[in-house]
């Protein structure tokens, strides 16, 4: 008997058991569509973190004051001197120094708190960020700590509303101080707001704000080509010498490369992502299980249709095959609704996290590839059984 007769009875066999044909692949859609959305929101998880911390900044490393791990503690802040020496002794970066507070931004009747950071223009490049409407600080006004400010998106929003901010006055704690420039908006990442920022000179916000020349944070961008690692280990390396060691002898001060923190969170993402497909494949397992009972029953219903068939003149491994394939179709028909609904249920949710939905063929072929594997697999041992019945005993089957 040809093949494509087999496979014309088994598809046949299938469409007159419609109803009973979908309950036997509801498991495997149920386990592929849960592999399919589990892998899917986990990839679109881990993109979403690079994307987030990529918008921050192209190989960006935060040097802060304290510890990371045994809580930030009391320890002298960084100084001019400090960013000047990195600035000189390090080779293959770009540094931009920061002083951070919170101030009230006040505007005609309106007001607002926000971070106002005060930095020079490299932070603009470090920190992927643009002036698009305005322009950034002149070296006089950099030089002289002048009054002058760049307004992030949500400031804007707030106490400007639709008015043009260019050339306005705004009063930043009791500091009258000019819009100068606008910031591109860049939205929420990594739990903050971007965009609820004010930039303003360094010796501005030290001397007018805060009253002292501290640096809260230095950030530094590694060139590309170059090797951020050995960038960190310079920087560490380099404020060692110029800071005294703790008590305890430990550094006072944390060099964070964002890659690793890219890194060990796609780590713990993709670990997660692989336990809970794990968790997910049982329900494969309890598919292909739910297929071999059916088929078995389906055997036992068709015996003296498989007695006949012998009698007649089919092989054994005409019996085998038509089963076989029976089995395989269901799965395979399963496989490819679990791929649409897995597909659909991780667009769902990750729109409804606010998270970009990537689209992997790899994983679409591997759930199909399993679910036809799960109808070889289990869909043998019922076709060996019809295969090797005696067709005359079949044929007294009642």
């Amino acid at each position: 008997m040809k093949y494509r007769d087999t496979i014309g009875m088994a598809v046949r066999a299938i469409a007159r058991n419609k109803v009973r044909s979908f309950l036997t692949a509801l498991g495997i859609i149920i386990g592929v569509a849960s592999i399919i959305a589990i892998v899917q929101i986990g990839e679109a998880t881990t993109r979403n973190v690079t994307d987030q911390i990529s918008s921050i900044g192209s190989n960006l490393i935060m040097v802060q004051v304290g510890r990371a791990r045994r809580g930030r503690g009391s320890a002298p802040p960084f100084t001019v001197k400090d960013y000047e020496a990195l600035k000189k002794e390090v080779s293959q970066i770009h540094v931009a120094p920061s002083a951070n507070t919170r101030a009230t931004l006040v505007y005609g009747n309106l007001n607002h708190d926000a971070q106002v950071t005060g930095t020079t223009n490299d932070y603009l490049q470090i920190r992927n960020r643009e002036v698009v409407a305005g322009r950034d600080f002149s070296d006089e006004e950099l030089a002289a700590g002048a009054p002058v400010c760049i307004l992030g998106q949500t400031v804007i929003d707030t106490i400007f509303g639709r008015d043009d901010p260019l050339g306005k006055v705004l009063r930043i704690n009791q500091i009258a101080c000019q819009v100068i420039g606008i910031l591109d908006p860049k939205g929420n990442s990594m739990g903050s707001d971007e965009d609820d920022i004010v930039l303003m000179p360094l010796r501005a916000v030290q001397r007018r704000l805060l009253g002292t020349r501290d640096i809260t944070m230095i950030y530094v961008s590694v060139l590309a080509g170059s090797d951020t690692k050995q960038a960190k280990n310079e920087i560490e390396k380099l404020l060692r010498q110029r800071r005294s060691p703790a008590a305890d002898g430990y550094d006072d001060f944390t060099v964070q490369d964002m890659q690793e923190i890219v890194d060990t969170l796609a780590g713990v993402t993709n670990a997660l992502t692989a336990l809970l497909g794990i968790i997910a494949a049982v329900s494969l397992l309890v598919g292909g299980i739910g297929i071999m009972n059916i088929m078995l029953v389906s055997v036992t219903e068709r015996t003296r249709e498989i007695g006949l068939r012998l009698a007649i003149g089919a092989r054994a491994a005409d019996v085998l095959t038509q089963f076989l394939i029976e089995a395989i179709v269901v799965s395979c028909m399963g496989g490819f609704l679990g791929i649409m609904l897995g597909l659909l249920g991780s667009w769902a949710a990750t729109h409804a996290m606010g998270m970009p939905f990537v689209f992997s063929p790899n994983v679409a072929l591997i759930g199909f590839s399993f679910s036809a594997a799960i109808g070889v697999i289990f869909g043998y041992l019922p076709a060996r059984k019809a295969a090797k019945l005696n067709p005359i005993e079949a044929l007294r089957h009642e």
